[in-house]
């Protein structure tokens, strides 16, 4: 079902004509709650920090969780002191929970347990965005980076960052369920910056209008060495996996930017694409043969307890041109830096 939805989704099948009565129906929920925050009939609540919010219009994965770490980084290194926080996706109990590097993916999210082992800023999930800003706050956060919070609308934002993936783009531009859009494609116009994951510079970006993609931040992400899953501290250079087959795991939004990164660099691959946040069993990675097995750290980070020696993740840095790295940084800090609380 899943692979069927991005077949519509992202090309021009008459079968998406189908869900399109769904699509007006959702479209004009989401366009009904959007001005009732802008008219002031229902609240956005300050959390007494600046907050950057980095999220995408698509369902599915556009590179924003390297994005915050990059941005969580590059601030900490700047002086200040970041927090994070993320709604934990999938984790088996809601409410509040402080994230450490030693926490089980299940109880705080695959990604949060990346964000904090990737930046050491405090990082918090809830099911209550607005409560986990806030206590990270009490805790001494001086700017707040939200993964995923663009359609949270409850939290006040003082910065919002859309990611889109450079070669898928916004799809056929329709909303869900007959699009991968989770709200109007018009919605990137009114963001702070908008940031194209991937693509070749100066093409066209699907569904983006011209002028604003040419000008937008183009992030690459980099994949770095590979590293055993089982925590041996093992790394290999990518090269190191050429000459035979390797099976490439992936259950992450978009799998077919891991194949297509590891394919560059040479590597013949068997693949194995999962549903995001897939939960990897023993079996899953169980292709019986001796040939390694290459993941994503996303999912590295769900199967450490039944990881081999012959089981490696790919960890990807996001990176910018100088250029692109003044204009986005300088954009942030400004924002964080120009903050007045509610009230002040």
């Amino acid at each position: 079902m899943h692979q069927q939805l991005l077949k519509l989704w992202y090309g021009e099948s008459p079968g998406v004509s189908v869900l399109q009565p769904l699509s007006w129906l959702y479209g004009a929920a989401v366009s009904v709650r959007r001005k009732a925050y802008e008219r002031g009939w229902a609240r956005s609540h300050d959390v007494g920090r600046p907050v950057v919010v980095v999220g995408n219009l698509t369902v599915g994965g556009t590179g924003k969780t390297p994005l915050t770490i990059w941005l969580a980084n590059h601030l900490r290194r700047r002086g200040y002191e970041v927090g994070l926080v993320s709604r934990g996706y999938g984790r088996e109990q809601g409410g509040l929970r402080l994230v450490t590097s030693d926490s089980s993916w299940q109880e705080v999210g695959d990604e949060p347990l990346i964000l904090r082992r990737r930046t050491g800023c405090m990082t918090l999930v809830a099911s209550d965005r607005v409560a986990g800003a806030r206590a990270l706050a009490e805790q001494g956060a001086k700017a707040i980076l939200a993964d995923d919070g663009l359609q949270h609308l409850r939290m006040r934002r003082d910065c919002e960052i859309v990611v889109v993936d450079g070669v898928r783009g916004l799809g056929n531009g329709r909303v869900l369920p007959a699009g991968p859009l989770r709200e109007s494609a018009s919605r990137v116009r009114a963001a702070d910056a908008l940031v194209v994951n991937g693509g070749a510079e100066g093409e066209p970006v699907r569904g983006v209008p011209p002028r604003v993609a040419a000008a937008a931040p183009r992030m690459r992400l980099q994949a770095a060495q590979a590293r055993q899953v089982a925590g041996s501290g093992l790394e290999q250079p990518l090269e190191a996996f050429r000459g035979r087959p390797v099976h490439a795991v992936a259950g992450i939004g978009n799998p077919r930017r891991f194949f297509a990164d590891l394919r560059a660099r040479g590597l013949e691959l068997i693949e194995h694409p999962f549903p995001d946040h897939h939960a990897l069993s023993a079996a899953d990675l169980d292709f019986g043969d001796g040939l390694a097995v290459l993941m994503t750290e996303k999912d590295a980070v769900k199967c450490r307890q039944v990881a081999g020696s012959r089981h490696w993740y790919v960890p990807v840095e996001a990176d910018f041109s100088e250029a692109d790295t003044r204009r986005l940084l300088g954009l942030v800090m400004r924002a964080i830096d120009s903050y007045i609380p509610a009230g002040g």
